[in-house]
């Protein structure tokens, strides 16, 4: 049974977007990060062929968008809508870094649908339109220099969102660690390698093999290592030193 991602429940509201470049970079920020509901209120800006553009292979979540005549409509089915924004810290919202909001907002996406809201690139968002959210998400800046891009803005929430989702977890590649009996046994036949061609004095040893030891434990070999460093060993002996003292 396919499972659906939470980040299908996750709407991306643009308000009054003036830029139709923008209305393209927000949707390929979308698209690259797994998002696909995109929603505009009262756009002052039609989708052309510079918003096709700059969607590049994210025009399908562009054409999908949908128009909306008020932000009410665009979040009425939401469960939860946080409005991003750089200011208005003194409003009495919960205000939010995106990755202190990323892991509650996907497990309300589990069952409906959450939005985040943008404002307009020269405006913002109004204190009415503050207003009708129940969080602020505040991006972490340059205190001296603080605006955004809308389009890049949009690329961290989605980035945190796809990062905190299950599915974004990376496999981790699938090889066989060597066991305990090799690498013991790899360490004693370099140690005598090392001895008979010269690059290791037993009657004054110093630390070189606790510290090869330390070298192969951080580096932690695996099955194919080991093997490899066996024939490096066998190497050394038949040829010998590289060079003479």
């Amino acid at each position: 049974m396919n499972v659906v991602s939470p980040l299908s429940n996750v709407r991306v509201v643009l308000v009054e977007t003036s830029h139709p470049g923008n209305l393209g970079a927000v949707a390929r920020a979308m698209k690259v990060m797994g998002l696909s509901d995109l929603a505009l209120v009262k756009p002052r800006c039609e989708i052309d062929d510079e918003a096709r553009a700059r969607a590049s292979g994210a025009v399908d979540v562009l054409e999908a968008s949908r128009r909306f005549d008020s932000l009410d409509e665009a979040l009425a089915d939401t469960v939860l809508a946080a409005a991003c924004t750089s200011r208005r810290r003194d409003l009495p919202h919960p205000a939010y870094t995106p990755r202190q909001a990323a892991p509650e907002m996907l497990a309300l996406a589990h069952n409906g649908s959450v939005a985040v809201v943008f404002g307009s690139e020269t405006f913002g968002l109004s204190n009415e339109q503050l207003m009708k959210c129940r969080w602020l998400i505040n991006i972490p800046s340059n205190p001296d220099y603080a605006s955004l891009n809308l389009g890049a803005a949009a690329q961290v929430l989605a980035y945190e969102l796809r990062c905190t989702a299950e599915d974004a977890v990376l496999p981790l590649p699938e090889f066989e660690p060597a066991a305990h009996a090799a690498r013991e046994s790899l360490l004693a036949e370099m140690e005598k390698a090392l001895t008979e061609i010269g690059f290791h004095d037993p009657a004054n040893p110093k630390r070189l093999m606790p510290r090869l030891r330390r070298f192969f434990a951080k580096a932690g070999l695996e099955k194919e290592e080991v093997a490899i460093w066996r024939g490096i060993v066998e190497a050394m002996k038949t040829t010998g030193p590289s060079r003479k003292n």
